[in-house]
């Protein structure tokens, strides 16, 4: 299992938290924890994602999310958690 960090920026639309959630779920991805927010018309979510690697490998549901990306005009940022604490350690 591996943890990680999600995160998706754009101009907000419908079906955002449907697709990604979609595409999670049909990874064998778990969401822990989501949090979200819109500022006049830009959408922001951050989520908490437990990946299960004999499911779906880490790339390969990078390339799912990228998909996603592209169709929904989104930005979408998948980081190993280790990585992103480490990123942001002061």
């Amino acid at each position: 299992m591996i943890q990680t960090v999600l995160s998706v920026l754009g101009k907000d639309r419908k079906g955002v938290v449907a697709t990604v959630a979609t595409t999670l779920f049909e990874a064998g991805a778990n969401i822990d924890d989501i949090s979200q927010t819109i500022l006049g018309d830009m959408f922001s979510m951050t989520m908490m994602v437990t990946i299960d690697e004999g499911a779906c490998g880490f790339n390969e549901l990078q390339e799912r999310l990228a998909a996603d990306a592209e169709r929904l005009n989104m930005q979408i940022t998948l980081q190993r958690s280790d990585v992103f604490d480490f990123m942001y350690k002061v």
